[in-house]
């Protein structure tokens, strides 16, 4: 019985093909890790075009975080390989726009959904991935 169980639940896990993954920033806290080694390690040059801009740059930075992580937490569910900062891009069409995700490392593998949400101190993000 234990093993016909075991069967089931790897056969749900190899067909597999959406993830979902989210991510909670705390701004003050972010803040404190917000310098620019980190800026030149975590973003790529368009991100960090977008985000100084603003006059509230930090805030993108912390939006633009929240993002990978989700992001990030998503894909890892459907392939473990190492997946680097600067390989997922947060893009968006114009400021304040809707944001777009790029996967640098898999392009056109998957389609990500991805919403970005802040309300005083606090930015979520969540990202819904399917296999393509």
């Amino acid at each position: 019985m234990e093993n016909k169980i075991s069967k089931s639940v790897n056969a749900i896990a190899a067909d597999k093909k959406f993830a979902v993954g989210n991510d909670l920033v705390h701004l003050p806290t972010f803040l404190l890790s917000l310098t620019e080694p980190f800026k030149n390690k975590a973003y790529t040059p368009a991100e960090i075009a977008y985000c100084d801009q603003f006059s509230e740059s930090a805030l993108r930075y912390a939006s633009t975080w929240a993002a990978k992580e989700a992001v990030y937490k998503a894909v890892k569910q459907l392939d473990a390989k190492a997946l680097g900062w600067k390989k997922i891009e947060i893009a968006r069409d114009k400021p304040g726009g809707q944001p777009h995700v790029t996967l640098h490392q898999h392009p056109g593998r998957f389609k990500i959904s991805l919403s970005i949400s802040h309300d005083g101190d606090y930015i979520w993000a969540i990202a819904f991935i399917e296999i393509s």
